[in-house]
């Protein structure tokens, strides 16, 4: 609702210069370009959010090798309150100023005197001020909020108490206010000075290294007309160094230089041996919408659970979407997020494929898997797990095709059914002893049937090829617990899979559990208001697991689907063996040790419950 503060503004420029444009006289073209100004610095904003984590998770010139958290995320989610506030100002100014009126396109004076007064006043005196606020008395009352993000991202840069951004304000409107006094002003450089302004801020905080040493060696004086994102990140490492806001020419003056500056400089730009991922988990997107839902994407967004919904025409919305992963895809999955247990690394890997595309491509949607596998492979990960429909029968038989194609494969394909199972298997309400089974035939159902028996659960099955399916992969003394009830309904645990419909979820009574076994959550019924609505097969995930601060679809935070903690366990216990195709490695060998890893049952009926 903030941007409707924008809105009036907004209406009348545009009508006001339409207007004078109809009667043949010049409009105030400064005032009409705040709003298109504001939706260029917003996707300006994003390129560089969304550049700067996936330089970051391929680590290379990361600088600052330590973990983001949702605490920051949060902190941080409101960094467009600059932009709006930026575009309220110059509106307001340009209504009440008359100088600031009439402004032409270009006058190149103005450059000049824009660079001078940087340069000068602006540069000091942001200096001193930047000084002061680490005193205690300031810094604990005001900077200790920017610097509470230690690992920085982009728009680390412009996150400060109101107060503080009032100052900042005030500085940079000394070159633009100088220029409208003088005469020298214009709507390019008005605009190019918060253009200059954001690249600098964005720069020197997106924990990655950029900036070519060519630069420095074709003009030395450089280094101290223009700071890196490795000398910025020392401030905010050191506290007490590097305080300049884009030049370093005053630190140098004032002997508060980093010594370690040039030096982190060349590490970092030279780079580091990238770390080589020990499980790779290979997921998809749900729908278009949801790569806006990536790491990569807003990150506001990627930290709550997938449940973002358009409200526009699905040509309208979905097309540029479509094109957007494609793109971020070129052809072969790509990294989204990089984890950190221990010395275990764990990256994620998505296909740039949605999950409709996974039945009308199913050709191309294999050749990109395989060559997901084949890629992990190279990297020498010692896992991969197969996450949502990438692990489907039809597809590649749950992942055992690319063992067969490939007998030597190092890397161990896990479709996490064990655990998966052991998840399940935790959300049945205690005393149970009958359970209903629902869904379409597929390894984890045969699984869970099994186990369940073996534990002498009645099962129950409405659908005769369910029944049949399950039956004939039961020892003989255990079939007499699974039973064919077409038209019994009347369990109160009812384990749910992909193909559940909304006449079944009618059927049944208040009070019923839901208990999903898929990796979907199955579609809402109304009658679920009257049930107990279990999480699809999770766990959360141990306090030692770094560097996780977006969501896995719906899942809350910091809680990782079992498919997912499957391939980690895996990795963490060194078993040599895959678990796909036929292959189990074992419901409570699984879950035992997912435990004892660090890995905590998750149950969202139960903390509703709790709560």
């Amino acid at each position: 609702m903030k941007y409707a503060l924008v809105a009036p503004w907004a209406a009348y420029s545009t009508y006001s210069f339409v207007a004078a444009s109809r009667r043949g006289a010049q409009g105030d073209l400064l005032s009409f370009l705040v709003l298109p100004a504001l939706l260029l610095r917003l996707l300006y904003t994003q390129l560089w959010i969304s550049v700067s984590r996936h330089q970051t998770a391929r680590s290379k010139h990361r600088i600052v090798n330590k973990s983001l958290d949702f605490d920051q995320v949060d902190r941080e989610r409101n960094w467009d309150d600059q932009i709006i506030l930026t575009a309220l100002l110059f509106y307001v100014v340009n209504a009440t100023v008359p100088m600031t009126q009439g402004l032409p396109w270009w006058n190149s004076k103005g450059l000049l005197v824009t660079a001078l007064l940087h340069v000068g006043p602006v540069e000091f005196l942001y200096y001193w001020f930047h000084r002061a606020l680490h005193h205690h008395f300031l810094y604990s009352r005001y900077h200790s909020h920017h610097h509470a993000s230690i690992v920085t991202e982009p728009v680390t840069s412009v996150i400060h108490p109101f107060a503080e951004e009032a100052v900042y304000f005030t500085l940079f409107a000394i070159p633009l206010l100088s220029t409208m006094a003088t005469g020298t002003a214009s709507v390019a450089m008005a605009n190019g000075y918060l253009v200059y302004i954001d690249f600098m801020n964005y720069l020197g905080h997106c924990n990655f290294e950029l900036v070519p040493k060519l630069l420095f060696d074709l003009f030395p004086p450089l280094k101290l007309l223009m700071y890196t994102p490795s000398f910025h990140s020392l401030h905010h490492t050191q506290f007490r160094t590097n305080y300049s806001l884009f030049m370093p020419l005053y630190d140098y003056v004032y002997g508060t230089m980093d010594k370690s500056s040039d030096d982190l400089y060349e590490r970092t730009l030279h780079g580091r041996e990238e770390d080589r991922p020990d499980v790779v988990h290979l997921t998809h997107l749900a729908a278009p919408e949801s790569v806006l839902q990536l790491r990569l994407g807003f990150a506001s967004l990627a930290a709550a659970p997938l449940a973002f919904s358009s409200s526009l025409p699905g040509a309208l919305w979905t097309r540029p979407l479509v094109a957007l992963a494609s793109a971020l895809g070129r052809g072969q999955a790509f990294r989204s997020e990089a984890n950190r247990m221990g010395k275990l690394n764990a990256e994620t890997w998505v296909v740039p494929r949605y999950s409709s595309q996974y039945t009308t491509d199913v050709y191309g949607v294999s050749r990109l898997i395989e060559k997901a596998v084949s890629d992990a492979e190279a990297s020498g990960a010692a896992v991969l797990t197969l996450g949502l429909l990438n692990q489907g029968y039809e597809l590649n038989r749950n992942g055992e095709l690319y063992v067969i194609r490939n007998p030597g494969l190092k890397t161990k394909i896990v479709d996490g059914t064990s655990l998966a199972v052991a998840a399940v298997l935790h959300m049945i309400p205690q005393g149970a002893k009958d359970v209903l089974l629902l869904g379409k035939p597929n390894k984890v159902v045969s699984v869970l049937a099994l186990t369940l028996c073996e534990r002498e659960f009645q099962v129950g099955v409405v659908d005769e090829e369910l029944h049949d399916a399950l039956r004939s992969q039961l020892r003989p003394e255990m079939q007499r617990r699974l039973v064919l009830q077409p038209r019994n309904y009347g369990s109160k645990v009812w384990l749910v899979g992909d193909g559940l419909t909304g006449r079944d979820q009618e059927r049944a009574q208040p009070g019923v559990h839901f208990v999903p076994y898929s990796q979907f959550p199955p579609s809402r019924s109304a009658r679920q208001g009257d049930c107990v609505c279990h999480s699809t097969p999770a766990l959360v995930v141990p306090d030692s697991y770094e560097n996780l601060h977006a969501c896995e679809n719906w899942l809350p935070r910091r809680v990782m689907s079992a498919w997912r903690a499957a391939g980690i366990v895996h990795a963490l216990e060194k078993w040599d063996g895959h678990e796909c195709g036929d292959a189990v490695t074992g419901v409570d060998k699984a879950w035992r040790a997912a435990l004892a890893h660090g890995f905590k049952p998750y149950d969202a009926a139960a903390i509703a419950r709790q709560g």
